[in-house]
């Protein structure tokens, strides 16, 4: 396993559930982490809970203009960005036939065309410095399909082709690309507590774990997929 002492790391969707986690657990790695979600107030407590090594830039990934702020703001203050972790991320669940127009386009935007985002505008200097590391967190819902959530697998397969595309885009230039795909997590995610054993369900701290063995895995390789599930079912 290689040090992240020091490294710059920015995680989207990092005021509360797997995203806060993250942070946490890369900051305690020992990572400069710039925290980046739409609600200030999440953010600072996640920064509080951080402490020094945390920074809080309050972004809508699905805004093209603050995404490129947000990568622009950190690599001028702190330094150029070693890890990108993609969580931000919502669900909305409903019937095809009575889902919103701009609920869809919610979806698609914040899960999906966010992450496209963050990754454009972070990969120029990563090829540049032929290193760095990206991880967009998935889902379950983006390997299987189920009833009631469409659209929110679609979105979520769209990361995991993505991803797994643009790790070959890039690996030869030294960087890696990785996704995460969760389980039920005791996250925010109403829809997904519904008649579960919440004792039973992954926990944020479990996808945090995951994702500090992708980050700081010797050079030479690199996890491309974990698909996570809780031991039992919930």
């Amino acid at each position: 396993m290689i040090s992240i002492d020091n490294k710059v790391a920015v995680v989207t969707g990092a005021g509360r559930g797997i995203g806060r986690a993250i942070a946490f657990e890369l900051a305690q790695a020992g990572a400069r982490v710039v925290l980046a979600a739409r609600s200030r107030s999440e953010l600072e407590d996640t920064a509080r809970t951080i402490g020094s090594a945390a920074s809080v830039i309050p972004t809508d990934v699905r805004d093209k203009d603050q995404v490129h702020a947000l990568l622009d703001q950190t690599s001028s203050a702190i330094g150029p960005i070693d890890i990108l972790v993609n969580a931000a991320g919502l669900g909305i669940f409903g019937r095809v036939v009575e889902f919103r127009d701009e609920d869809f386009a919610t979806l698609i935007e914040t899960n999906l065309r966010g992450t496209f985002y963050t990754c454009r505008f972070v990969l120029p200097s990563m090829i540049q410095r032929k290193t760095g590391d990206i991880v967009n967190i998935a889902s379950i819902a983006g390997k299987v399909g189920s009833a009631t959530r469409a659209v929110y697998c679609a979105s979520k397969f769209g990361v995991v082709g993505f991803t797994e595309s643009l790790a070959e885009e890039v690996r030869e230039q030294g960087i890696r690309v990785s996704v995460v795909c969760p389980g039920s997590t005791n996250t925010s995610f109403s829809a997904d507590k519904k008649g579960k054993a919440l004792e039973r369900m992954l926990s944020p701290e479990d996808v945090a774990a995951a994702v500090r063995m992708m980050v700081t895995q010797s050079r030479n390789a690199f996890i491309s997929e974990i698909v996570m599930r809780p031991t039992q079912k919930p």
